[in-house]
C-alpha cells in the first residue's frame, strides 16, 4: 500500500474529482464481502453435494484468507509501475472467473481452486482500494470517499449471510454463489468507463509492511487484532451447523437470525464511533471480553430459540463493530506510516480468519459445537488480555 500513496502522480489532484469511480468501488467491495461469507451460510448444502464435511466446506473460508494474506503482502512489489485501473479490471475479471468455478464445480478440490482465486482478489482489491480511493478525489472529499467505499463493505455484511441462505433455499447453494457473478460484471464495466488511468512512477519491495513492527505497541496490537478475528470466525463460520443441529431451525429462519445479525451490526458500526473517540482502549478491550461471554452463553443456554437469537444479535452488534476500533488505532498508532500499517492489518485479518476457520472446523468435526464455541470464547479472551497489553505499551501520543 506504500506505493499507491506515494507514488501517485502530479496530476491526480488536478483532475476532476471521479465519484463514479468511488461508487464501482464500492460496489466493487460489496461483491467481494457477499463472495467472501457467502460460504457461512451455505455450509451443509456444500457439503451434502460435495459428499464432505462441513468442517471440510468451512475451509472454503480458509483458503481464499490464505490467498489474500499472500496477495495483500506482496502485489503492490508484483505489480510494480502497472497502471493500477488495469490491475484493479484484472482483479475483477479473475472474481469473475473464481464465482463461475466455484458455481460449476464438479468436486471439492474445483471448488477450493475456485476459492482460492477469490483470495487473490480479496488480497489485491483491499490492498489497494483506499488509496485508490484517495486519488481519485480532492483532499478535502477523501473522507467522504472512503466512508462510500466503506459503504459496500458494511451493506454486504448486512445481507451477504441471509441473502447467501435465502438464495440456496431458493436456487441452490450453486445459484447464490453465480448470483455474485453478474454483479462483479457490472462492476468491471462501471470501473472500465469510471476510471481514469492510475499510473504508478516508483516501485516498492514488499518488505515495508513489516518495518512497523519493530514497535512494541505495534507488535502487540497486531497480535490482539488476530487473536480477535481468529476467536470470531471460529465460532462465526459454523453458526449454520449450530443453528440446524442444536437449534432445529428451518432455512427461513436461519435467513431471519441471520439478517438480525446483520442489522444489529450495522447498527453498532454506526454507534462505535463514540464510544473510539471518548476511549479506544477501552473500547478494544470490553468488546472481544463480551463477545467471549457471549460464546460462553450459547454453550450453557443453547437449545432455546428466543434465547440464541437474542445473543446472536448482541455478537452481531459487537464483532461487525470492532474492525471499527481496530483501523482507527492503526490511524492514532502510525499516523506517518498509516499505509504500511493498513496492509499489514490486511494480511494479519485474512491469516486469523483463515486459522479461525481451520481450527473451528477441525473441532467442529471431532468433538462438536462445545468445543468450537468454547475455544472461540478463550480465544476472545486472550484478543482482550492482549488488547490491556498493547494500552500499557503505548506511546502517550497514542493515547
Amino acid at each position: 500500500m506504500l506505493l499507491e500513496f506515494s507514488s501517485a502522480s502530479d496530476t491526480d489532484a488536478d483532475r476532476a474529482p471521479a465519484w463514479g469511480g468511488v461508487f464501482a468501488l464500492s460496489l466493487g467491495a460489496f461483491a467481494l464481502i457477499a463472495s467472501e461469507f457467502m460460504p457461512v451460510s451455505l455450509l451443509t448444502p456444500i457439503a451434502s453435494d460435495l459428499q464432505i464435511t462441513e468442517g471440510q466446506a468451512g475451509q472454503a473460508i480458509s483458503v481464499s484468507g490464505a490467498f489474500a494474506v499472500l496477495t495483500s503482502l506482496f502485489i503492490s512489489a508484483v505489480a510494480g509501475q502497472l497502471d493500477r485501473k488495469l490491475l484493479l479490471l484484472m482483479l475483477t475479471g479473475l472474481m469473475i472467473v473464481s464465482g463461475t468455478i466455484v458455481a460449476l464445480a464438479p468436486n471439492y478440490e474445483i471448488f477450493m481452486l475456485g476459492r482460492a482465486l477469490i483470495g487473490v482478489v480479496i488480497g489485491g482489491f483491499w490492498s489497494m482500494s483506499a488509496a485508490i480511493a484517495m486519488r481519485l478525489v480532492r483532499d478535502d472529499q477523501v473522507p467522504r470517499a472512503l466512508a462510500i467505499l466503506n459503504g459496500g463493505n458494511a451493506l454486504a455484511t448486512v445481507v451477504a449471510a441471509p441473502l447467501g441462505s435465502l438464495l440456496g433455499g431458493l436456487i441452490g447453494w450453486r445459484g447464490a454463489f453465480f448470483f455474485v457473478v453478474p454483479v462483479a460484471a457490472i462492476v468491471f464495466a462501471w470501473q472500465l468507463i469510471s476510471l481514469p488511468s492510475l499510473k504508478t512512477a516508483t516501485r516498492t519491495s514488499g518488505a515495508g509492511v513489516f518495518k512497523v513492527l519493530a514497535r512494541p505497541v505495534v507488535a502487540l496490537g497486531m497480535a490482539a487484532v488476530s487473536i480477535f478475528f481468529m476467536g470470531q470466525f471460529a465460532l462465526f463460520t459454523y453458526l449454520r451447523p449450530f443453528l440446524e443441529t442444536v437449534e432445529h431451525v428451518d432455512v427461513s429462519t436461519l435467513s431471519l437470525l441471520l439478517l438480525m445479525m446483520g442489522v444489529t451490526g450495522f447498527i453498532g458500526t454506526s454507534l462505535i464511533g463514540r464510544f473510539v473517540q471518548g476511549g479506544l482502549y477501552r473500547t478494544l478491550i470490553i468488546i472481544p471480553a463480551l463477545m467471549a461471554l457471549i460464546a460462553a452463553a450459547l454453550i450453557l443456554l443453547g437449545g432455546g430459540i428466543a434465547m440464541t437469537a437474542i445473543l446472536l444479535g448482541l455478537w452481531g452488534l459487537f464483532a461487525t463493530s470492532a474492525p471499527v476500533g481496530w483501523w482507527t488505532w492503526v490511524a492514532r498508532t502510525l499516523p506517518d506510516d498509516a499505509e504500511a500499517g493498513g496492509g499489514l492489518m490486511v494480511a494479519v485479518v485474512q491469516l486469523a480468519i483463515t486459522f479461525g476457520a481451520i481450527v473451528g472446523g477441525l473441532l467442529f468435526d471431532t468433538s462438536g459445537y462445545v468445543a468450537t464455541f468454547g475455544v472461540s470464547a478463550v480465544l476472545l479472551l486472550v484478543a482482550a488480555l492482549l488488547a490491556l497489553l498493547t494500552a500499557r505499551s503505548r506511546q502517550p501520543q497514542t493515547a
